[in-house]
C-alpha cells in the first residue's frame, strides 16, 4: 500500500478544472479519510495562469507549461480538461507514455479515439477513466463497467443533453417556440453562442457511442450512429404530443436486436407517464435494460462545475486506490466477445412513427395519404385532422402508426410529398412507447 500519497497534475483550469482543483484543495482531509492516504495536487497547467479563479491555488503550483506537468516524475495521475481532439489527445498519449494514469471528461475525444486510447493505456500499464464524459455527475460509466458486469445489456437509452432537454421542457411547460427556448437557454448559460453541437444532436452522439461501446462490449464508431437534432421540433408538435399523452425528448438510443446493434440519436415521442418523460430542465436520465436486472434508471444534472467535477474526483479516487494497491489496469476497456455484432442501418429499424402533413382542406386528401401508407404495409393507430390554421385553408393532419420499418415510412412519405395537395415537407418523429 502506497503510504506517501498519490500526486495529481491537472491540465486545463477552466470552469471544470477550477471545480476539480477546488475540491482537491478544500476537501483534502475529507478525501484522505476515505482513502487512508492523501491526494496531493502538485501542478496545474493552463494557458492563462494568472486568470482570477474561485479558488486559492498555492504558490508554485500553477504553470503555463503543460510539459512541466506531464514530465514531472512525482505525478501519478494526469487530469486532462482542455477539451478538443488534437492537443488533448497529445496530452493523454504523452501522459501514458510517461507511466501516468489519466482522468478525462473529453467525450468528443473518447468517441473518436476511445479504442486507441484504451489500447495505449493497456500497453503502458496505466488506467484511463472518464466518468465525467457522459451524464455529468451520474455514475453511468462505473455502473456499466463494474456494477452491471453480471448482466447482458439489451438496450441503453436516455436523455443525454441538458441543453436540448431544457429547451424542450420550456417549449412543453411554458408554450415557448423553438427560438424563444433557445434564447432562454443561451441567457441562462445552458446553450453556447454556437449551439450546433447540442441542438444538432452531436453531443448526444458522442455520449451514446461511448455508452453503447461499454454496454455491448465492442467499440461503436461515430459513423455507425444515426443523428437527428431538435431543430425541426415545433410548438405545434409539442402540443400534439401532449394531446396524445406524449412528450418529445432528444434521446440517444442503443439496442441489440436480432443479433445486430442499432445506435441512433433523434427527437422522440415517449409517454409522459414514464420516468424519462418526467425528466425536465437540464437534467439527464439514462435507462438500462438488461438481464437479470430488468430496468434501471439513473438521473441527475448532466453538466456544470459541481456535477462534472464530482465525477472527475470519483475517477481520481478510483485510480488512486488502484495505484495504492498495485492494481493499475484492473478494468479492461471492453468485455471480450467471440464475435462482433453487425450494425443495423437506420432503414432497417422498426418502431412507431408520428407523421405530420400540411395539406389542402378538401375531401379525399386524408384517405389518399392513408392509402399510400397502407400500400407500404404501414397501419395506423390514429389520424387527426386539425382546424385550418390560416386563411389559405390548409390544415395539419397528424398520423400515428403502429410498428413499421423505417424504409417503408421513407418510401411512403417520399411519394406523399409529391401529392399536389401536400403543401410542405412531411414531419417525421419516431415513437418509443413500450
Amino acid at each position: 500500500m502506497k503510504s506517501k500519497g498519490v500526486k495529481i497534475g491537472v491540465i486545463g483550469c477552466g470552469t471544470i478544472g477550477t471545480g476539480v482543483v477546488k475540491c482537491l484543495l478544500e476537501n483534502k482531509k475529507y478525501l484522505q479519510r476515505h482513502l487512508g492516504f492523501s491526494l496531493e495536487l502538485v501542478r496545474v497547467a493552463d494557458l492563462y495562469p494568472r486568470k482570477k479563479r474561485d479558488v486559492k491555488i498555492p504558490s508554485g503550483v500553477m504553470t503555463k507549461d503543460s510539459n512541466a506537468v506531464l514530465n514531472d516524475p512525482e505525478i501519478d495521475i494526469i487530469v486532462e480538461l482542455v477539451g478538443g481532439t488534437t492537443f488533448a489527445k497529445q496530452v493523454i498519449l504523452k501522459a501514458m507514455k510517461n507511466g501516468k494514469s489519466v482522468v478525462t471528461a473529453n467525450k468528443a475525444l473518447l468517441a473518436k479515439y476511445g479504442l486507441e486510447l484504451h489500447e495505449k493505456a493497456e500497453k503502458n500499464g496505466v488506467d484511463l477513466y472518464y466518468e465525467a464524459s457522459v451524464g455529468g455527475g451520474i455514475p453511468i460509466i462505473k455502473t456499466l463497467r463494474e456494477a452491471l458486469v453480471g448482466n447482458r445489456i439489451d438496450a441503453i437509452w436516455g436523455i443525454l443533453n441538458g441543453t436540448c432537454n431544457y429547451m424542450l421542457s420550456k417549449m412543453t411547460d411554458e408554450d415557448l417556440t423553438f427560438d424563444e427556448a433557445l434564447k432562454e437557454a443561451t441567457i441562462n448559460g445552458y446553450a453556447e453562442s454556437d449551439p450546433t453541437l447540442d441542438i444538432g444532436g452531436f453531443d448526444a452522439q458522442h455520449k451514446i457511442g461511448i455508452l453503447a461501446s461499454l454496454a455491448f462490449g465492442q467499440w461503436v464508431p461515430q459513423n455507425k450512429i444515426y443523428v437527428e437534432g431538435i431543430e425541426k421540433v415545433t410548438d405545434f408538435d409539442i402540443k400534439c404530443a401532449d394531446e396524445m399523452g406524449y412528450v418529445i425528448k432528444l434521446l440517444g438510443i442503443a439496442k441489440v436486436e436480432n443479433k445486430s446493434i442499432s445506435v441512433r440519436v433523434n427527437p422522440t415521442f415517449i409517454p409522459k407517464t414514464t420516468m424519462l418523460g418526467n425528466v425536465k430542465d437540464a437534467f439527464n436520465a439514462i435507462e438500462i435494460d438488461g438481464e437479470p436486472i430488468g430496468t434501471a434508471i439513473l438521473t441527475g444534472l448532466g453538466a456544470g462545475m459541481g456535477a462534472t467535477s464530482s465525477a472527475v474526483i470519483a475517477d481520481i479516487v478510483d485510480i488512486a486506490r488502484n495505484i495504492a494497491s498495485g492494481s493499475a489496469g484492473r478494468l479492461s476497456a471492453l468485455t471480450f466477445m467471440d464475435k462482433e455484432l453487425p450494425f443495423k442501418k437506420i432503414d432497417d429499424i422498426k418502431t412507431r412513427y408520428y407523421l405530420r402533413f400540411r395539406v389542402e382542406d378538401k375531401p379525399g386528401v386524408i384517405a389518399k395519404i392513408a392509402k399510400a401508407l397502407g400500400d407500404r404495409n404501414i397501419s395506423l393507430s390514429s389520424v387527426i385532422q386539425h382546424e385550418p390554421y390560416s386563411e389559405t385553408k390548409n390544415v395539419h393532419a397528424t398520423f400515428m402508426t403502429h410498428l413499421a420499418f423505417e424504409k417503408d415510412i421513407k418510401a411512403a412519405v417520399k411519394l406523399i410529398n409529391k401529392f399536389k395537395e401536400v403543401k410542405a415537407k412531411t414531419t417525421i418523429f419516431r415513437v418509443e412507447a413500450d
